[in-house]
């Protein structure tokens, strides 16, 4: 069998193998076998990555986008080159919604939460909270312990309430005022009519 023979290639497939050939001779030192790990992208949770990187690049390019439900917090793009990273891969955090807290607030005011964000409960006068007064944005983007709730409780002293701004802090509601006022007063009556018999 007669040797192979370079020189009996067609002209295109002898321009185009040096070419080729010197391609992965700098592949290989610039990127030894073993200690190159780009191809070897970070993995994420609750997302997916994409490589977006050139075919004729040293530099392995990675895109990240999380899941519906997730925000992606750090550099939703990070590269690679000589097996360094530029950044380490970003995170996919769950997104809780705003509680609804009746009668009451949150020491955080906004729409969404990320994980593993924290919030305190605050009830308005008069209410006490019931259940777990701090509540965490969890993993799963549940609040968590259960969003408590504000219910209402009479405060030290509201038995012998009076009148004023006393009563109006007791009794939040103006048909309880109201009420409130017309025993008031009529117990003032009834005290004076037990005054004028004696």
């Amino acid at each position: 069998m007669a040797p192979l023979r370079l020189c009996a290639m067609a002209p295109n497939s002898q321009s185009t193998f040096p070419a080729l050939f010197l391609f992965g001779v700098l592949t290989l030192l610039l990127c030894p076998s073993g200690l190159c790990d780009c191809r070897i992208f970070p993995s994420i949770a609750h997302g997916s990555h994409k490589d977006m990187s050139s075919f004729f690049s040293y530099t392995t390019v990675v895109q990240y986008e999380c899941d519906e439900g997730y925000v992606l917090v750090g550099e939703s793009k990070i590269t690679c080159r000589n097996s360094h990273w530029s950044s380490p891969a970003p995170e996919c955090k769950a997104l809780c919604l705003k509680p609804e807290i009746k009668n009451g607030s949150l020491s955080v005011d906004k729409d969404q939460y990320v994980e593993p964000e924290n919030v305190t409960v605050q009830c308005n006068d008069g209410y006490g909270v019931i259940g777990s007064q701090s509540i965490t944005c969890s993993e799963n983007g549940i609040w968590f312990p259960a969003v408590p709730k504000c219910k209402w409780e009479f405060q030290m002293g509201c038995e012998q309430v009076l009148v004023g701004s006393k009563l109006l802090q007791c009794l939040p509601y103006p048909e309880d005022v109201k009420k409130a006022l017309e025993v008031y007063k009529l117990s003032l009556e009834i005290g004076h009519l037990c005054k004028n018999e004696t």
